[in-house]
């Protein structure tokens, strides 16, 4: 990873710790695993939020947060878990290798540790799943070592402070650099959880907050009058179209199903059998039936299934049908009762939910 990510007290020329931690004391977000005040942090509690929320918002991440906690409150417990459980618990956050990580990780901090978390960046980051954020953050809220934490939040905040003008990503490095003279020797937890939640609820991608700011006297971007202008993003480019099918196959009030590869994407959760999802360019071009888990009286159900990939979106034309056969080779039965529990990523629940649409809250989000 190189050099420290921990850092010495301010050396730049914006005081900006004083000034936030004050609003800090007064306006910090109450969130299930954020420590009250006067209250150590926990590790453990901090380390699965942070991978939780890497890419996820905070109201998605809660619910899934308490029942983590409550199915397995120490890294020990978790560890002990079988990996298709935490994947069950996991479907729907989405990034699921996270969740493969995520478990690896509390093996070996169990295995190798004797179940405590390293307190340093370097030690930290040679955990599975633990890049560089992630080990400034858990380094610095957990274990109050100065270092340097830049997630979305921060980034917003690091680029309008300083008014950068240079567009994401490229001015990344610039920003963790002028992020790292503004990181306190003394509170970094409390001042890298301020700096987030400034630009939750202040400092936002639009319309921000300038007259409440505690640091609008610091910031570049505010005296310029940019600020709602940055930070500056480089054009998007379009997302390739993928598509596809799916065969949902049904014996009575089981569904049959099969689990995906380990390795690459959505690897080891549970899907609805289909084919390969390709980049065919006509629209009305239709995965043959070669790709059915056996031959049925296949029904195609109007409409289409959609979901976004961070490096594409997904169209899926899903075929119904019944059969009596009780062993079909590749997969498993599941009663339709249980697939609420199954380890089922979110584009399969839309297949799901498409396939059956007067199931109700069957599908529905836990």
């Amino acid at each position: 990873m190189g050099k420290s990510l921990e850092n010495p007290p301010e050396t730049g020329n914006k005081p900006a710790a004083a000034p936030l931690l004050a609003w800090y004391d007064r306006h910090a977000r109450v969130l299930p695993w954020r420590a009250r005040k006067g209250e150590r942090a926990d590790p453990y509690a901090v380390w699965l939020s942070e991978i939780m929320l890497q890419q996820t918002t905070v109201a998605t991440v809660g619910p899934y947060f308490t029942r983590f906690l409550a199915r397995w409150p120490t890294v020990a417990a978790l560890a002990a878990a079988p990996v298709e459980e935490v994947m069950k618990e996991w479907a729907g956050l989405g990034y699921y290798s996270r969740a493969r990580n995520l478990h690896a990780c509390a093996r070996v901090v169990a295995a190798e540790h004797g179940g405590k978390f390293p307190e340093n960046v370097e030690d930290l980051s040679k955990l599975p799943g633990i890049g560089p954020y992630t080990a400034a953050a858990i380094a610095a809220i957990a274990f109050g070592r100065p270092a340097t934490v830049v997630d979305g939040n921060v980034e917003r905040v690091v680029a309008r402070l300083f008014a950068l003008r240079n567009p994401l990503p490229q001015v990344k490095p610039e920003i963790r650099k002028k992020a790292a003279t503004l990181t306190p020797l003394k509170r970094a937890g409390d001042f890298a959880q301020a700096m987030m939640d400034l630009g939750a609820t202040i400092c936002t991608p639009k319309s921000p907050a300038c007259n409440r700011c505690p640091l609008e006297n610091l910031c570049d971007a505010r005296a310029e009058g940019i600020a709602a202008l940055l930070p500056a993003r480089a054009p998007k480019k379009e997302r390739p179209v993928r598509r596809g099918a799916c065969f949902w196959l049904t014996r009575g009030d089981e569904v049959w199903l099969r689990r995906r590869p380990e390795k690459g994407l959505l690897g080891g959760m549970m899907e609805v059998p289909g084919s390969p999802w390709d980049s065919r360019e006509a629209e009305g071009a239709k995965p043959g039936l070669e790709h059915a888990p056996l031959e049925a009286d296949w029904k195609r159900v109007p409409g289409k299934v959609e979901h976004t990939f961070t490096h594409f979106h997904l169209e899926l034309d899903v075929f119904t049908a019944t059969t009596r056969k009780k062993s079909v080779p590749g997969g498993e039965w599941v009663p339709l009762d249980r697939l609420a529990g199954e380890a089922l990523p979110t584009v399969m629940r839309k297949v799901a939910a498409h396939a059956m649409p007067d199931a109700g809250p069957l599908f529905a989000k836990r």
